[in-house]
This record gives structure tokens, C-alpha cells and sequence, in this order.
């Protein structure tokens, strides 16, 4: 009997202990939720507070897209036209110290043109021709070809952009200057604009008379580019005296971070 009591006894004590360790097991649980943002139990006092921040850097790169178009009556012969503009464009850019890796077509086509023949509908008279609709006449084809080219020396668009034009392109578009790696940046601009945000919450829990308890919400926007300040294109003598360099700002890029955060207050 004495027996059977112990065993009930151990028994008990171990399901006691497997209770505790899974009370404790959830209680350190709910702790640990309660820290990370909007976890935990739902915060009914709390107060929101913004930061902005504004990171300013010098635009590294500049992407230059420029198409050569050419008609023929053969596809052939229009095909032919436009890889040789193409390629000495391409020797331009070649020069100018652009890596293969920075070039890319981005588009090629070809079609056929057509004019419309207006045909004899009806006409007077007995000596009349048979009436015959409009048609449509193959004319020739038509053959066109974009590349797009990233330029990572700066220095050398103002020439590379005036040796396209003498190349023979058709359409050019840019340069269009931009920063090759904003990431660093943007996350400079998001650290400044919650260290602005954070400091706004501490001073305003101090003239409250309450405490931050913890975060319980957190946005951003922003992070776009904006460009202003503009910089001195080279001057005629900078640019060897050629007067037929063109005039290129690059400007400078402006990343904005704008962050809300709300704080639990008690």
C-alpha cells in the first residue's frame, strides 16, 4: 500500500514539473514576442512620430540608348545599312572605354511598307477599263535597331555622346546620370530620418511625463531619386576648345527616406 502511494506521489510530482516547465516555457515566450514591433498584447496609449532625412550624392553612372533606322527595298539590303551604322557607333562607344558588358540591344525590328494603290472603281463611257479595287504594294521594308550602354567614366560622355551623333544614329535618348548603387544610400538616409524620429519621441515622452515602453508600428517612404544641383558642364577650353562638345549636367542625386514610428507610451 505504502508502495502504491510513492509511486503516485512521483507520479504527481512529475506531471507538477511538466506543467511548471511549459507555464515558464510560455510565459518566456510571450516575453519574447512582446519585444519585437506590434507584438504581444495590443498597446492602447501610445503616441506616432515622423523623421525625414535627405542623403545627397554624385550620380556615378549615365545610360545612353541610341537607334539606327534604314529603308530598303530588299530586307537584305536595309539589314545591311543598319549593322554598318551600328557597328561604327558601336566603335565609338568602343572607344569611348565602355566594358561589353555594358552594352545591350534592347530592341530589333523589321517590316514591310506598303502604299495603297487607289484602284478604277467606275468610270463613263463604252471604251471604259474593267473596274479593279486598291491594293496594297510592298514599297521596301523598313529595319531598325536600339542599344542601350551604361557609361561608368563620366568624364567621357560629353565625347562619346558627340561621336554617336557623327556616327549616323538615328535616335538618341540620355545620357540619363544616375547612382549605379543606392542601396548604401537609402539605408543611410532610413538610419537618419528613425534617429530624427527617435529623438522627437524621447523629448516628447519627457514633456508628456510618460516612458517609451516599446515599437508597436513602423513605415517608410521615400527613397526615390531626385535630382537638382546642378554641377558646371565643362567649359569650351576644359573640352579642348571643341565647341561642338556638347553641354551635359550630370546634377546631383537626392535619396529621401520619410519614416513613421508609433511608440507604446505608459
Amino acid at each position: 500500500m505504502e508502495d502504491s502511494k510513492t509511486k503516485l506521489n512521483n507520479v504527481l510530482t512529475i506531471l507538477a514539473m511538466a506543467v511548471a516547465v511549459l507555464v515558464i516555457a510560455m510565459i518566456i515566450t510571450e516575453i519574447k514576442n512582446y519585444r519585437f514591433i506590434g507584438g504581444g498584447v495590443s498597446a492602447t496609449n501610445t503616441i506616432a512620430v515622423s523623421g525625414e532625412s535627405e542623403v545627397y550624392a554624385t550620380p556615378d553612372i549615365a545610360t545612353i540608348t541610341f537607334s539606327v533606322r534604314e529603308e530598303s527595298k530588299k530586307l537584305a539590303d536595309a539589314q545591311d545599312k543598319v549593322n554598318k551604322k551600328v557597328q561604327t557607333a558601336l566603335a565609338e562607344v568602343r572607344k569611348a572605354g565602355v566594358a561589353e558588358k555594358d552594352i545591350k540591344l534592347q530592341n530589333y525590328s523589321s517590316y514591310p511598307k506598303y502604299e495603297w494603290t487607289p484602284g478604277n472603281v467606275s468610270c463613263m463611257g463604252l471604251d471604259c477599263p474593267p473596274a479593279y479595287p486598291g491594293k496594297q504594294v510592298l514599297m521596301g521594308y523598313e529595319v531598325s535597331q536600339s542599344v542601350i550602354i551604361t557609361v561608368r567614366n563620366l568624364d567621357a560622355v560629353n565625347a562619346l555622346v558627340d561621336g554617336l551623333g557623327t556616327a549616323g544614329v538615328t535616335d538618341m535618348q540620355g545620357p540619363n546620370f544616375a547612382i549605379d548603387k543606392k542601396d548604401a544610400l537609402e539605408a543611410e538616409a532610413r538610419k537618419q530620418a528613425i534617429d530624427k524620429a527617435r529623438a522627437k519621441a524621447e523629448v516628447l515622452a519627457d514633456d508628456l511625463g510618460v516612458t517609451l515602453v516599446r515599437v508597436v508600428s513602423f513605415s517608410e517612404g521615400g527613397n526615390y531619386p531626385i535630382y537638382g544641383r546642378p554641377m558646371m558642364a565643362l567649359s569650351k577650353e576644359a573640352s579642348g576648345g571643341d565647341s561642338s562638345m556638347p553641354e551635359l549636367p550630370q546634377g546631383e542625386e537626392k535619396i529621401t527616406s520619410n519614416v513613421t514610428i508609433t511608440y507604446e507610451i505608459r
